[in-house]
């Protein structure tokens, strides 16, 4: 595959963030660590790589506008365009010490997501996507949605938040119904990689809610350039805004939301 000059922008970009989250990582019991709220940590090693992010995007792209986990929204000129950023999908398994998290990034151009990076670097797996051209792992394979056909075969994706949520006892409800109906269900600690494993085919179907912008935008491209499905729970198609994500292939994604239709 042959990427774009954006493209090789954005890739740059979180390549020099991961491999600072990466050396952070090695030193993640000396983090100096403030809580935001329930389950939502923040650290320097965060900070310090959606920083990272920033300066590269707004050196090649300073007109376009920025919306990020950490820093907010930065105006731009242009009107047109929006990087999305999440400098570290996965803070809590970062400051544990799970060697699984991803920085993400997403380009919008007016109400569509046009390119997406998802880097994991710890298994330094650099997943892309452009509106258009396919979803790619390391550039050189292709990546496609499972072809399975039966929710029973199926290993689903999803997060459980139970630390004061308004969506607690809405996810127990959906894991009791889901958890017979599928072969089995993981719950990674990052959304990005999710999306991601989901668009190569390692998971079948996907379910969240109560997510931001930041953590879907990239992945939303991803599984859609990968031949998948993405909703809301009512079916409607996938938005970064309104904060649920039903995924999938054509077939599976329909039996999931079937089943998980009736649970309120």
């Amino acid at each position: 595959m042959a990427r774009s000059a954006l493209l090789n922008v954005m890739v740059n970009a979180a390549i020099r963030a991961g491999r600072s989250l990466t050396k952070d990582f090695n030193e993640v019991e000396n983090l100096q660590v403030s809580r935001k709220g329930p389950a939502d940590f923040v650290s320097k090693a965060d900070i310090r790589a959606e920083q990272i992010v920033y300066d590269e995007l707004r050196k090649a792209r300073p007109t376009y506008a920025f919306l990020m986990e950490e820093g907010g929204e930065v105006a731009g000129t242009d009107g047109q365009h929006t990087w999305i950023i999440d400098p570290l999908d996965g803070t809590t398994n970062f400051l544990h010490g799970i060697p699984l998290f991803a920085v993400a990034i997403a380009l919008q151009r007016g109400d569509d997501i046009v390119a997406s990076v998802i880097y994991n670097p710890i298994m330094d797996e650099l997943y892309t996507a452009e509106k258009g051209a396919g979803a790619w792992l390391a550039d050189r394979k292709r990546l496609r949605v499972a072809d399975r056909r039966h929710l029973s075969d199926a290993v689903a994706s999803t997060g459980i938040k139970t630390q004061g949520t308004t969506n607690d006892t809405l996810q127990l409800r959906q894991l009791a119904q889901i958890n017979p109906a599928v072969a089995g269900i993981r719950r990674s600690g990052s959304i990005a990689v999710d999306m991601a494993w989901l668009a190569a085919g390692r998971f079948d179907v996907l379910w969240e809610a109560g997510l931001k912008p930041w953590d879907v935008a990239a992945g939303l491209l991803m599984v859609k350039e990968a031949g998948g499905l993405v909703s809301d729970f009512a079916g409607q198609p996938g938005s970064v805004w309104n904060g649920q994500i039903v995924a999938g292939n054509e077939t599976l994604h329909g039996q999931l939301l079937k089943a998980l239709r009736p649970i309120k």
